[in-house]
C-alpha cells in the first residue's frame, strides 16, 4: 500500500527516516577512521547530519524544480543515479575541510574517511530513495 506523502511532509519525513540511520553510520565512520574519541566523532556525525539535513531540503528542492521541467516523466536508474551522485559531490565540498579540522587530520585523509562514507552514503541514498518512492509513491515532479 502506498501512503502518498506531498510537498514538505515528504521532505520531511525522507529526511528525518534517511537521517536517522545516517547518524550512526557517520559516528561509527569517524570514530573508526581517526584517533578522535566517541563523542568527538558523533559531535562530528551531527554536524553532518545537521548539514546533511539542510542540504537535503535544499538539493532536493532545487533537483526536483529541474525535474518538473523535463520532458522525460518517471525516475529512471540513471536520474537516481545523477540525484545521489549530485547529493554525495555538494556533501562532500563541506564535509572534506571540516573533518578535517575537527579530527585533526590532514586533507588527504579527511578525503579517504570521507570518500569511504560517500561511497557507502551514494548506495545508500540510491536504495533509501527507492524504497521511499515505493512506500510513499512519487513525488509529484516525477509523476
Amino acid at each position: 500500500m502506498i501512503v502518498r506523502l506531498t510537498g514538505m511532509r515528504r521532505r520531511v519525513a525522507y529526511v528525518a527516516l534517511y537521517e536517522t540511520f545516517a547518524l550512526g553510520v557517520g559516528t561509527l565512520g569517524f570514530f573508526g577512521a581517526s584517533d578522535a574519541g566517541i563523542g568527538r566523532a558523533g559531535a562530528l556525525a551531527v554536524f553532518a547530519s545537521v548539514f546533511a539535513v539542510l542540504w537535503n531540503l535544499t538539493y532536493n528542492a532545487l533537483f526536483e524544480r529541474w525535474e518538473s521541467r523535463q520532458a522525460v516523466r518517471g525516475r529512471s536508474t540513471r536520474r537516481r543515479i545523477a540525484h545521489a551522485v549530485g547529493f554525495e559531490c555538494g556533501f562532500l565540498a563541506v564535509l572534506l575541510p571540516v573533518a578535517a579540522w575537527w579530527l585533526s587530520i590532514s586533507l588527504a585523509r579527511s578525503f579517504m574517511v570521507n570518500l569511504g562514507l560517500n561511497l557507502f552514503f551514494l548506495c545508500y541514498t540510491y536504495a533509501f530513495t527507492w524504497a521511499f518512492d515505493r512506500l510513499f509513491g512519487l513525488p509529484a515532479s516525477a509523476r
